[in-house]
């Protein structure tokens, strides 16, 4: 049942992410490159998070705290990697047959895959080393639907990310101050409202970041030039 427990929750949070991966960013290097140095730059603001709450040691104990500005680390690093790409596209043109100019939505759409793939696996990965076993969560204390609880939210996350990566480029590529600001305020309240799950609960803090994922891909969907008639192709045969 253990073995079961990891396979599923695993797949619930990265099944989708990784075919994503594999039909959009597998096929070309330099997406791949761009996907890794995306999760890299993840990794620097996990860093950064980490020496100021290891620094600010009167807060250490306080959940909250350390989620804020762990977020405001994460979304700098996010500018800080624009600002990098932006700066490097000339370079990019001569390793790749991809007129980057017309590919800024796809490189802000792998840039937050990248994001969302460290963040999952950095959240997730201790709770599926558990639910190997030798036993299960819900015996004597908390929930039996700890595991699916997190692999979903984990999956949320990841999504998140990616929507996130596109609105937030695009915001910054045509000076659009209340796109960056919902994906900073967002970020915030999707993640504060996780800390309700110490109450377990799980309903408001998984419904209401699903809203959020929902509004947020609607938005990167119309960013990217996406259109209704477009997703309506997708299920009606001619």
């Amino acid at each position: 049942m253990t073995v079961m427990d990891f396979f599923g929750c695993a797949f619930l949070a990265f099944g989708p992410p990784l075919a994503m991966f594999t039909f959009t960013v597998a096929a070309e290097p330099i997406r791949i490159i761009i996907l890794i140095a995306s999760a890299f730059f993840w990794l620097l603001s996990l860093l950064f998070s980490s020496a100021l709450w290891y620094a600010v040691v009167p807060l250490r104990n306080h959940l909250a705290f350390g989620l804020v500005y762990s977020v405001l680390f994460q979304e700098a690093f996010r500018y800080l990697l624009y600002w990098l790409l932006r700066k490097a596209e000339k370079g990019l043109e001569k390793v790749t047959t991809v007129h980057v100019a017309d590919s800024r939505h796809t490189f802000a759409y792998v840039c937050g895959m990248g994001f969302g793939f460290m963040s999952g696996a950095f959240a997730l990965v201790n709770v599926l080393a558990d639910a190997v076993g030798p036993g299960t969560m819900g015996l004597r204390q908390g929930t039996e639907y700890f595991f699916i609880i997190s692999a979903t939210t984990t999956l949320c996350f990841i999504l998140l990310h990616t929507f996130w990566g596109v609105v937030f480029f695009s915001a910054l590529d045509h000076k659009k101050w209340i796109q960056i600001a919902w994906v900073v305020c967002s970020h915030l309240f999707v993640s504060c409202m996780t800390l309700l799950n110490r109450y377990e609960a799980y309903a408001a803090s998984i419904l209401s970041a699903y809203i959020v994922l929902v509004l947020t891909g609607a938005m990167a969907f119309n960013i990217a030039g996406g259109k209704a008639r477009n997703i309506a192709h997708c299920f009606i045969r001619k």
